[in-house]
């Protein structure tokens, strides 16, 4: 495709206003709820995620207050069960999965040149069904039926013999909701990857976020699957008299671990590929070069997405395996070291002999390499049987945890907030105050959760409420509960520099930072429209090799919302899509969909009766309308 030549400004306003005339949504309260702008949906994403974040460290600071000195008595047996239960379940289910998929949502189009996500409704009704989900799980929480059984839910704990009322199944239901509105994302975002791309760029220009997105996506594809049939077979148990979890009928409750895990463990990789881009991009922006080895890279995050899908039995250690099946899952549980371990060399090597500039986005990037580093030699650690055996349910595993998946996970995904802030709201966030809030929680993060290495060593089990005063915990966890304050004093304060800037931050230009990659060639924040002129891509990174290739694609309508497919491999334009129109039916089929689901806590029968009103949403959502640009 042959550079076009510029138009005048006369030309490139009337351009604009064709766009904004087909792509901007109504305005006012129906505009905001019909919109499938990818943006808008990946912003309502992105605070919905933060605030279960916020409501979900409030929990855990009530954890901590319990456990700060022995025979605790601000939460009772039954109460900290649900208290630990809706933290493990809301930053899991409900902030970790769908803040690193939202991010995905907002970004990918714009860094692979599209106008907008693919099946842009899917998107929409992803969002709604993700918001209503959490909803039901913190109104019961408000109610008294929190579900009290773990994040985890193991039978026949969460089963009908000790189980009873609707915990469990308000549990099981809300993980109906989380994975139905991931595997939406992540369809969405592998089609977007594979078929909307630019013009030139090929595989080996891809983005490496972009390639995290899209192997994370896979990822949830093949892992989600499995805890929405566990889930579904504790509910039919639970409800309907079935006997999965029974042993006496038949039944296994390792089933239960088994399905779980095999979710669960790739669930901790779906929250840290995604990192792992989030890091390359930043470090490529203020070292001011591309990441060393892309190549290594690619493959190291494939190899990762793989390698997860062998690690889930490391969970079940203690559960009387086959030795011959201990083993196997010990070697792929250090095995998955390897392909971090050369992105951590990757990283290195890119910072060795530059001059980052030691921006707020760069310090959290150091704080994951130094945190990270830590829980995956601890993780190394626990894929050895015998010290799994002897560390197995303590607190040494609730460091590790805590360790992977906020040093490997929320670090990297502050410094982003930092990194495309301006990109979302026009506006930079306030450095001085950035640097105050990592300071905070960096080092209350290391002091409140170092100590339990300790702790889980010296015998103290995870999932109790007290402890006796003549064990030897009562210091350490003081220690501990005063140094999360620290953190969740930082945790405020980045909440606060968040609000303040997006009011009365510096304006940012299109690219504050210096960037190369293509979300950074239009306006902050970008148009309804994404690009007024298709970027054509002509080296890894587009702004950085040919700045000015941004071209009118060939052959897009102006007349209507129109997408450029091009070829997997290389990127060539191959044919011109429809994208659907705003449209209120994905809002109206979610309700539909949560009616139906939480009616059928109460009743099975909701199934056959709640799928009438769900079919007729989806008969209008899809139903022709004489244009194929108002189609779905």
């Amino acid at each position: 495709m042959r550079a076009q030549p510029r138009d005048t400004g006369r030309e490139e306003a009337a351009l604009e206003a064709s766009l904004a005339a087909v792509w901007s949504s109504r305005p006012g309260l129906l505009g905001w709820l019909t919109t499938v702008d990818h943006k808008a949906i990946g912003r309502r994403y992105i605070v919905t995620a933060f605030l279960f974040l916020a409501l979900g460290g409030v929990l855990a600071l009530l954890m901590r207050w319990q456990l700060a000195q022995p025979e605790g008595r601000l939460l009772g047996p039954d109460r900290y069960n649900q208290v630990f239960t809706m933290h493990g379940t809301t930053m899991m289910f409900l902030f970790a999965v769908p803040v690193m998929e939202a991010m995905g949502v907002y970004l990918v189009p714009l860094m692979v040149g599209t106008r907008n996500i693919a099946f842009p409704r899917l998107n929409a009704f992803s969002y709604w069904v993700y918001l209503f989900g959490g909803a039901l799980l913190w109104i019961a929480f408000l109610l008294d039926m929190a579900p009290d059984v773990g994040w985890f839910a193991y039978v026949p704990l969460a089963g009908p013999q000790y189980g009873p009322g609707k915990r469990a199944d308000i549990w099981a239901q809300m993980i109906t909701f989380t994975e139905v509105s991931a595997l939406a994302v992540a369809v969405g975002l592998v089609v977007t990857v594979f078929k909307q791309r630019a013009p030139g760029m090929s595989l080996d220009r891809i983005p490496l976020f972009v390639w995290a997105m899209l192997v994370t996506s896979f990822v949830v594809i093949l892992a989600m699957p499995s805890i929405v049939l566990a889930s579904t077979a504790l509910i039919l148990d639970r409800l309907v008299g079935t006997q999965f979890f029974n042993p006496a009928a038949g039944g296994d409750v390792l089933l239960w671990q088994h399905l779980f895990w095999f979710f669960g463990h790739p669930e901790v990789y779906i929250i840290f590929i995604p990192a792992v881009g989030m890091v390359s991009t930043i470090l490529a922006t203020f070292c001011r070069r591309p990441v060393f080895g892309y190549l290594a890279m690619v493959l190291a995050l494939v190899g990762t997405g793989l390698l997860a899908f062998g690690l889930w039995v490391h969970h079940m250690f203690t559960t009387g395996l086959p030795r011959l099946g201990e083993s196997f899952f010990t070697a792929s549980s250090m095995a998955i070291a390897v392909p971090s371990g050369l992105q951590i060399f990757c990283w290195l090597a890119t910072l060795w002999g530059a001059r980052p500039r030691l921006t707020v986005p760069m310090l959290y990037v150091l704080a994951f390499l130094f945190t990270f580093v830590l829980g995956g030699m601890t993780g190394v650690m626990v894929a050895s049987v015998p010290l799994d055996t002897q560390l197995h349910d303590s607190f040494f595993v609730v460091a590790h945890f805590h360790y992977v998946l906020v040093g490997g996970a929320v670090f990297p995904l502050l410094g982003a907030i930092h990194y495309w802030y301006p990109k979302l709201t026009g506006r930079l966030m306030e450095e001085r105050l950035g640097r105050w809030a990592w300071g905070l929680v960096f080092g209350g993060f290391n002091l409140a959760f170092f100590p339990m290495h300790l702790l889980g060593l010296w015998g103290m089990p995870r999932r109790v409420y007290t402890y006796p005063p003549e064990l030897p915990w009562g210091g350490l966890n003081l220690f501990s509960s005063l140094s999360a304050a620290l953190l969740a004093a930082g945790f405020l304060l980045f909440f606060w520099n968040a609000w303040r800037s997006a009011r009365h931050g510096e304006a940012a230009g299109p690219d504050p930072w210096g960037a190369g990659t293509l979300e950074w060639a239009t306006s902050s924040p970008p148009p309804p429209w994404n690009f007024t002129r298709i970027p054509v891509v002509e080296g890894a990174d587009p702004l950085r090799d040919s700045p000015d290739a941004l071209k009118v694609a060939a052959g897009l309508r102006l007349d209507r919302r129109e997408l450029l497919l091009t070829s997997v491999m290389a990127a060539e334009p191959e044919a011109r899509e429809s994208s659907p129109r705003d449209s209120v039916w994905p809002l109206l089929a979610a309700i539909a969909t949560t009616a139906m689901l939480i009616w059928s806590i109460f009743t099975p029968w909701a199934v056959v009766w709640g799928a009438i009103p769900v079919a007729a949403t989806l008969i209008f959502w899809f139903w022709p309308r004489g244009t194929p640009e108002d189609e779905s």
